[in-house]
């Protein structure tokens, strides 16, 4: 936030937290100083690294994404970000002129028009709730584009570990080190976390607990982008993963256990052979000394 006012481009209208407790402020809310037709250009930078941008067009986007990068932390690769994005069309329309079915009519004798989510478009109304609305409607892609970027990640593991696979199939010794499999089930269970405890994939955020309107409005979007069986598909894929890891460090043990084993065995087998030739030694210099003690007794 300060970093948009030394640029002068930039409003901060709101910071807020998005849960209960209010400990800690998740979503910075920022407009354009300076209009480009007749329509407001918004920002929503949310902290886990998402922004969602309002009628911005792609040259002044660019330039929001590479101001980013200087307060980016564990940055994603740049294809990455570039490929995991969503552009959604929304339009304005004008109060009281919705009805309760959702279809636009013009009449003064409805209820004040509100903001609404139809055929993969958003409806927007001015206003003081415009806020509100343009808030969730933005969550919800936040929340479809974060989970997107962790999927492309697992992916990216899943083709990592491919070649273990194919070494077990074929019968081959596996190809990796204890230490690679421990980081690798590292990266698996990091990423459990963050889907199932450390985001809201799983239940509905706190901010629309006392808000059903926009509670509907955000559960309606999620369940265009399939946001629930796109994170239940993810949990299936992960638990297959840790599997596969975990079958491959028992294997890793028992081998490294059977060296040990083999170790200590040669260790064994060296220590005897050292105990034979002492003996050995010792049966041989005793004939010795008794041959050496005969001939002097013979030459007295």
């Amino acid at each position: 936030m300060e970093a948009l006012k030394l640029q002068e481009l930039y409003d901060a209208k709101k910071f807020f937290s998005t849960d209960n407790l209010g400990l800690e402020q998740d979503v910075l809310y920022v407009t354009a100083k300076y209009q480009v037709g007749g329509e407001d250009r918004d920002i929503f930078f949310f902290r886990e690294g998402s922004v969602v941008m309002w009628n911005f067009n792609d040259i002044e986007t660019n330039n929001i994404l590479s101001f980013l990068r200087s307060f980016e932390k564990e940055a994603y690769l740049r294809p990455l970000v570039r490929s995991e994005s969503e552009v959604m069309p929304y339009t304005y329309i004008p109060p009281s002129a919705i009805d309760v079915e959702g279809d636009i009519v013009s009449s003064s004798d409805v209820e004040p028009a509100k903001a609404f989510f139809q055929s993969g478009k958003f409806f927007l109304t001015s206003g003081e709730e415009n806020f509100f609305s343009k808030y969730t409607f933005s969550n919800a892609l936040a929340t479809s584009v974060k989970l997107g970027i962790w999927e492309a990640t697992l992916d990216r593991y899943i083709d990592s570990m491919e070649f273990i696979t194919n070494d077990m199939k074929k019968g081959r010794r596996i190809r990796i080190s204890r230490a690679e499999v421990l980081r690798k089930t590292g990266e698996l269970l990091a990423l459990r976390h963050v889907i199932n405890l450390s985001s809201d994939l799983l239940d509905t955020p706190d901010f629309y607990w006392d808000r059903e309107e926009l509670e509907t409005l955000y559960l309606q979007i999620c369940n265009y982008f399939s946001i629930s069986r796109r994170t239940k598909v993810m949990n299936e894929k992960i638990n297959h993963c840790v599997e596969l890891a975990e079958l491959i460090s028992h294997n890793l043990n028992e081998a490294h256990n059977t060296r040990l084993e083999w170790m200590i065995i040669i260790l064994i087998m060296i220590e005897v052979g050292f105990e034979i030739i002492h003996y050995l030694d010792r049966y041989y210099v005793k004939e010795d000394d008794a041959a050496a003690n005969g001939n002097k007794a013979l030459a007295h």
